[in-house]
């Protein structure tokens, strides 16, 4: 990080932890992050980074704080045979280009359904999402089966495996392999700020603390993303 900035420890003067503590806070007070996230966002749009096709839904869980800490704000979950505790992130992804519009952070125990209106944007033409999010319509306000819907969530495993196999089954198959080829790109922000930002576990307490690093973290994984995308939307705007 010093050597992207240009900073020699050197020959310059570096501000001390208290002053990158209070800056934090600053940042904290006044909902900056999220406005440097948005800001950033309005800029990508402006080059044509934002579809507006539709929206990918997903969550990832964190662990406990680096002081392995028990945090008041945060509960504890399952999923499958794994037991996390902590935060859990909600995004929500363009369909098109993988980039992230809507970041959430909320308690490992919160069901990611419930978080769907918050991800949604308003003029979205589809919503994917995993088995997860069963049930999504009933938070945007859709009817299960009606025709115009925008909910396309993946069908669960165990449903489709008890089905003989017949040619329903194998169409079903390909169904799903097209939803999941799309809501692949929900992976691609995740992969940013896990493998190439090390962020894996959450560094302070409170929701509103880790919400404000997040921010960040997802504005900056939208610029390291949108090289990769630029040539996919110049394509598309061209057709």
């Amino acid at each position: 990080m010093r050597d992207f900035v240009g900073i020699d420890l050197a020959i310059e003067s570096v501000p001390d932890a208290t002053t990158l503590l209070g800056f934090r806070h600053l940042l904290e007070k006044h909902a900056l992050t999220q406005r440097f996230f948005e800001e950033i966002n309005a800029h990508l749009a402006e080059q044509g980074l934002f579809m507006r096709e539709g929206t990918i839904v997903a969550a990832a869980p964190s662990t406990k704080n680096k002081a392995k800490q028990r945090d008041p704000e945060m509960k504890q979950t399952k999923k499958g045979n794994q037991w996390y505790f902590g935060l859990k992130t909600h995004i929500g992804v363009d369909a098109v280009t993988g980039l992230t519009h809507k970041v959430v952070a909320n308690s490992a125990n919160v069901a990611d359904v419930t978080m769907a209106d918050a991800l949604v944007r308003e003029n979205d033409k589809r919503v994917y999402g995993d088995a997860g999010y069963t049930g999504m319509w009933k938070h945007l306000d859709e009817e299960k089966d009606a025709p115009d819907s925008k909910c396309c969530i993946a069908a669960k495993r165990g449903a489709i495996k008890k089905m003989d196999d017949s040619p329903m089954k194998t169409l079903l198959l390909a169904i799903e392999k097209s939803k999941a080829s799309i809501r692949a790109k929900v992976e691609h922000p995740f992969h940013v700020i896990k493998n190439l930002f090390g962020y894996r576990k959450v560094r302070y307490k409170r929701l509103a603390k880790n919400e404000a690093q997040l921010f960040t973290l997802f504005a900056l994984g939208n610029l390291v993303l949108a090289g990769r995308c630029s040539g996919l939307t110049d394509g598309a705007n061209a057709s």
